[in-house]
């Protein structure tokens, strides 16, 4: 059973909590109004609100689950935040390798962080590895990604903010793209969606609109419920396309 409402994964692991901002994805971040409102629900894990806060007893919690899943790891933080030391990152990294039955997303902003502790650190089998394209001067961080040895690799265009022009996808293998949410939500248009879709289509990458937003396709503005997830009456949701003979293949 899914313990999240992310479409493209079905856990959410997260042994760190808050954040800063430091893009234009950033500004109306989600994750923020999350834990302001499990603040004021008298969470524990949120007392602090969005201030950036490692949670040693949450690291353990992959080990409690048996069954295969999927991962995203941080989805209230980054793991590669400058406040997170790499002797922390260590640890998350440790119980990844101690449950290869799982596979994890690690998704990031901080693309040249990440690759600075990958060059000294050993990649896990069981690890995709992803970073946040919200708009054209996010591209510099496909860059940093494509360079890794990681299983999959993928781009979150989410919220995506402008048209992304031409795209290099070499080795990436999956794109996610979203349109924001909440009251200040800004507008998609479609024809940025279907440019990435062609891009993916064209250079072998897996494509997964995850919905509209706030914003619909005509532009108008209501519940992201009622604005849905189609494009031109299709749902697309592809996931990346993982080599038969490996063991993160499974349910």
């Amino acid at each position: 059973m899914k313990t999240t409402k992310i479409e493209w994964t079905d856990k959410t692991w997260n042994p760190i909590t808050g954040c800063t901002k430091m893009s234009a994805g950033c500004v109306n971040c989600y994750a923020e109004v999350m834990a302001r409102r499990l603040q004021a629900m008298g969470q524990d894990k949120y007392k602090d609100g969005f201030q950036l806060t490692l949670h040693k007893d949450a690291l353990s919690e992959p080990l409690e689950w048996k069954k295969p899943h999927t991962i995203f790891v941080c989805s209230m933080s980054d793991l590669f935040h400058k406040g997170v030391p790499d002797e922390f990152i260590n640890q998350v990294i440790g119980i990844i390798e101690l449950t290869p039955q799982h596979r994890y997303q690690l998704l990031t902003k901080r693309a040249e962080r990440m690759t600075e502790y990958f060059s000294t650190h050993r990649i896990p089998d069981n690890v995709w590895l992803g970073v946040t394209v919200e708009n054209q001067a996010a591209k510099k961080r496909i860059d940093f990604l494509r360079t890794l040895k990681a299983p999959i690799h993928f781009l979150s265009c989410e919220p995506l903010l402008e048209d992304l022009g031409e795209m290099n996808l070499d080795n990436i293998d999956w794109v996610i793209v979203g349109g924001e949410s909440g009251t200040s939500a800004r507008p998609m248009k479609e024809d940025w969606i279907l440019s990435i879709k062609g891009q993916t289509e064209k250079q072998g990458s897996s494509f997964f609109f995850k919905q509209w937003g706030t914003w619909g396709s005509d532009g108008i503005k209501r519940n992201k419920h009622e604005n849905g997830k189609l494009i031109n009456g299709k749902i697309y949701q592809e996931m990346p396309k993982v080599n038969s003979n490996s063991s993160l293949l499974f349910a």
